[in-house]
């Protein structure tokens, strides 16, 4: 056993033997999720001749929490691969892939409902620090990811108000690259860069320090890096992270009604484009690549709010209404003008429920750091790391859930109709239909004990060749229709229950 790995485990069990006091509460667990993915056509269309993928990915956390009535603590240690992406046998040289997904400590100054803390002005004050997720309303601007086997975290700090049933959190990150000595200035490469790519030539190379290198599907560096014309990569795609980000969050509730508004600026570093010569035998290639050495930012600032009522003497009925607008300048220093809007309404008598609803986005807007997968289609076309259609999105949408008394059993069918919002044409100026295709997506999950659950998901989409167009393919060049299918196993312990 390796001697960070003793460590560790002393000190799991030095926690699990130490009795607590009567205020405070430490708590264990874990989960295993695997999910078995049948992809053909997953995230884009596949082009003519490729054959389905088939794989099997894992996330293994450990969840520790302690809570007390001046701070919370927790860390989640998270490990995520595909099955054999590693050989039976590894050595240092293959790297690992466990990270900490959360490591944060919520203060707590103020308290109205705990008498040790006598004299709060406030129902509750506190402020959290350090690596934590950041989850408001429905997930659609700022959201954890967590269908994404690594899901999405930030390092940050939030200031927490409650008062007279209002909520306001305040929050702001800034990151860099190494506290290293002689390290100057704050310029900041916004990527997970892997140690090795691929030059011009195709010969495998040292990455880069202090850039994030250009490629394209193979892998292989190439010059340029402009957003495709027809389509261009979300934030949620995390190829270049924010420098610094800052928001404010405030939500009241009036009878059934709650308002929620969020105003946030995200930062990124300005760059510039680049390339290093590779040298390999008789072959003489480049890396080509962004290189974040300017000085200055791309400030982005996005506000809007978000309505939910529950409507109907059982409350059976419900609304939701939401409309933000983005303006500034994206990361790449495009000027941005676009906007959102949401609409829906839902009715649910008993276990049946049947939504009805309508998302708007225009070219440009980015949902910033939320859930895509919740929204736009179970195949993640839209505004997920497959990318986002330059001319946005028209999307209205049509579920039905049924839930089994006691929750046990729930299946789902969804349609979503997607389409272009704004006029495009293609590379001879021809206007390009705006209808891209439909989506049914069909969900059944079931609880087989109370900590594990299945779920089977199966996916269709029906494309046309604006489809194409938005993914940046060529006309007639791919299959336009797609299919995708997983398994999921999710197993959920709590260490210290019986």
């Amino acid at each position: 056993m390796k001697k960070r790995d003793f460590i560790a485990a002393s000190v799991i069990l030095l926690m699990l033997g130490k009795p607590f006091s009567g205020t405070a509460q430490f708590s264990l667990t874990g989960q295993l999720r695997t999910r078995s993915e049948l992809r053909d056509g997953y995230g884009t269309l596949e082009t003519k001749g490729n054959t389905p993928a088939f794989f099997t990915s894992q996330r293994v956390r450990l969840n520790f929490n302690y809570r007390s009535s001046r701070v919370i603590f927790q860390a989640s240690l998270q490990d995520v691969r595909i099955w054999g992406a590693d050989a039976s046998t590894i050595n240092n040289a293959d790297g690992n892939r466990l990270s900490l997904h959360e490591a944060w400590a919520d203060i707590i100054l103020a308290n109205a409902k705990d008498s040790s803390l006598p004299g709060s002005a406030v129902e509750y004050f506190s402020i959290k620090i350090g690596r934590q997720e950041l989850v408001y309303d429905d997930q659609r601007l700022l959201g954890n990811l967590d269908w994404l086997q690594q899901a999405r975290r930030h390092d940050a700090i939030v200031f927490k108000l409650l008062y007279k049933g209002w909520q306001a959190d305040l929050g702001t990150a800034f990151n860099q690259n190494s506290d290293a000595i002689g390290y100057n200035g704050t310029f900041y490469t916004p990527a997970n860069v892997p140690p090795y790519v691929k030059d011009s030539k195709g010969n495998l190379a040292p990455a880069p320090a202090g850039m994030v290198p250009l490629t394209n599907a193979s892998g292989v560096s190439v010059r340029g890096g402009a957003p495709l014309l027809a389509s261009a990569a979300g934030t949620n795609g995390m190829n270049q992270l924010y420098k610094s980000m800052q928001f404010l969050y405030l939500a009241g509730k009036f009878g059934s009604t709650r308002i929620a508004g969020l105003a946030l600026a995200d930062e990124f570093g300005k760059y510039s484009f680049d390339s290093v010569r590779n040298i390999a035998g008789s072959d003489t290639g480049y890396i080509y690549g962004r290189r974040f050495n300017r000085s200055g930012v791309n400030t982005r600032l996005t506000a809007g709010a978000l309505l939910t009522s529950q409507l109907g003497q059982q409350k059976e009925w419900s609304l939701q209404a939401g409309y933000y607008y983005q303006t500034g300048k994206n990361r790449d220093g495009v000027n941005l003008g676009a906007y959102t809007t949401t609409l829906s309404i839902s009715y649910a008598p008993r276990n049946f429920s049947l939504t009805a609803g309508w998302d708007y986005l225009t070219g440009g807007f980015d949902p910033l750091y939320g859930t895509p997968h919740k929204f736009w289609g179970s195949m993640d076309y839209f505004y997920a790391a497959s990318g986002s259609p330059a001319a946005g999105l028209n999307n209205p949408f049509l579920k039905g859930k049924y839930t089994s008394p006691g929750k046990r059993f729930f299946a789902e069918l969804a349609y979503h109709y997607f389409g272009l919002a704004d006029n495009a044409k293609d590379a001879k100026g021809d206007a390009v239909s705006k209808y891209l295709g439909s989506e049914v997506d069909a969900t059944l999950s079931y609880g087989l004990n109370k900590i594990t659950n299945i779920e089977l998901g199966a996916s269709l989409m029906a494309a046309t060749h604006s489809m194409e167009y938005a993914k940046g393919i060529a006309t007639g060049a791919a299959r336009l229709t797609a299919n995708w299918a997983y398994l999921q196993v999710n197993i959920r312990p709590d260490f210290f229950s019986k």
